[in-house]
């Protein structure tokens, strides 16, 4: 399946196609338009009277058989108020059309006697609109205003980092996106996630996840496709959040993927597998933690490399002594969990676990899958004695979710049918 950014409009958004729902007459006029050319000289269209002038002829200026609530070029507008547009002079009001500089469109509602229309979601704040208003007065013939307005900025922002940066990163790497202000209800997050706006090409099924009320995580169903590009922004400027609450400015993101590299490291067999685009292209003797330091069980996405790190048992709390220099350090967790260097247990490795967590292989080894790997690739721990790797809270846990699961914390998706996913019991297996 592909995955498309989301179609539903945000609150104070709809389509043009939507609203001319409650415009039938603009409608039926506007086929008439079209196919008044195609007719010319035809009997039936070509009669001479009246109704046939008013078809081809200009509209007329309606600024004065209209109001709007705004006036015509203020600023200042208050965007918690609502939009109204009212004949005058007794005209019908056949359309009325306001959009933000975005494109945005504002729903509204046009009375049963085509009098009066009132917006019926908010305006967003600090925006420039355009009000387009179509009449017809009492002899058939259609009228125009178009005017324009600016709301006031508003006072609170909820502003949106959106991550990661730009670059090129691992097939497993998330996107981010932290809010400056807590979102709690289902509707404020609703609206908050359609604003969000992933696209990726290849295109591929994905959904967001609420964290919490401050961190939402982005990721496709299976691993990104190697050599991917993915685009994230907010359309989320201007919005009604809630009240008093607008949404802020956002930096778009442009990440892409390189090659597909997974690495499988086996407690068991005590032996790491690397694959690149599917293919094995090293297997590593290694040593992972001992009893009481168990390696965390689940997939991790690589964090960062760090050529060098200071160990120390202080760091993890650990009963037995230890202060080392680790080289080729690529880390896991925030926790401190890293694949590095381990020259003083090489003769460990492939044989037995013994470290505190991290794991561990030759130097050259190590150096090896350092000048390898990127943030953002993957590492999955299988047949260790350890807990399962938290989704959340010490690095990119993330795929430790199944689908079903993970589709749960969205306030989009969260309701929608499940198609099916990977079974709980199989979510650790190999994804090689």
């Amino acid at each position: 399946m592909s995955h498309r950014p989301h179609t539903a409009i945000p609150q104070g958004v709809i389509s043009p196609r939507l609203l001319s729902r409650t415009t039938k007459r603009r409608a039926v006029k506007s086929c008439a338009l079209l196919l008044a050319p195609l007719t010319v000289g035809l009997a039936a269209c070509g009669t001479g009277d009246s109704g046939g002038d008013r078809l081809t002829s200009a509209p007329y200026d309606a600024t004065d058989a209209v109001s709007v609530s705004t006036g015509a070029d203020s600023t200042g507008v208050d965007p918690e108020k609502p939009l109204k547009v009212a004949s005058e002079n007794g005209d019908t009001l056949t359309d009325v059309f306001a959009t933000d500089a975005a494109g945005r469109v504002v729903p509204g509602e046009l009375s049963a006697d085509g009098r009066t229309w009132r917006s019926t979601g908010p305006l967003a704040a600090g925006a420039r609109y355009t009000v387009q208003v179509s009449t017809e007065n009492g002899e058939g013939a259609p009228g125009r205003r178009t005017l324009r307005f600016e709301t006031r900025s508003a006072s609170e922002h909820l502003d949106v980092k959106l991550g990661p940066d730009n670059g090129t990163y691992g097939v497993g790497m998330p996107l981010t996106a932290q809010l400056s202000r807590p979102v709690k209800k289902p509707e404020q997050r609703e609206l908050v996630e359609r604003a969000l706006k992933v696209e990726s090409r290849p295109r591929v099924e994905g959904s967001w996840h609420w964290v919490d009320s401050k961190e939402l995580h982005y990721r496709p169903r299976t691993y990104w496709p190697a050599h991917a590009t993915i685009t994230l922004r907010s359309s989320l400027k201007g919005l009604k959040v809630r009240k008093g609450l607008y949404g802020g400015k956002a930096k778009p993101v442009r990440i892409r993927t390189g090659d597909r590299i997974v690495a499988v490291a086996d407690a068991s067999s005590l032996r790491m597998t690397v694959r690149k685009n599917g293919r094995t292209i090293h297997t590593i003797p290694i040593t992972t933690g001992k009893a009481g330091y168990e390696t965390r069980n689940g997939i991790k996405v690589i964090l960062t490399k760090e050529p060098y790190v200071r160990m120390t048992s202080a760091s993890i709390g650990a009963s037995d002594f230890y202060d080392l220099g680790v080289h080729w350090a690529t880390r896991l967790t925030n926790s401190g969990e890293y694949v590095h260097g381990a020259p003083w247990s090489v003769g460990s490795q492939g044989v037995s676990n013994t470290s505190h967590g991290c794991t561990g292989m030759s130097s050259a080894n190590a150096k090896w899958f350092f000048d390898t790997v990127h943030q953002g690739d993957i590492v999955q721990h299988v047949n260790t004695a350890g807990e399962t790797m938290a989704p959340f809270g010490n690095g990119f846990g993330d795929w430790n979710l199944d689908w079903k699961k993970w589709r749960a914390g969205s306030a989009v998706e969260g309701g929608r049918p499940e198609g099916g996913g990977p079974a709980d019991a199989a979510r650790l297996r190999p994804q090689v």
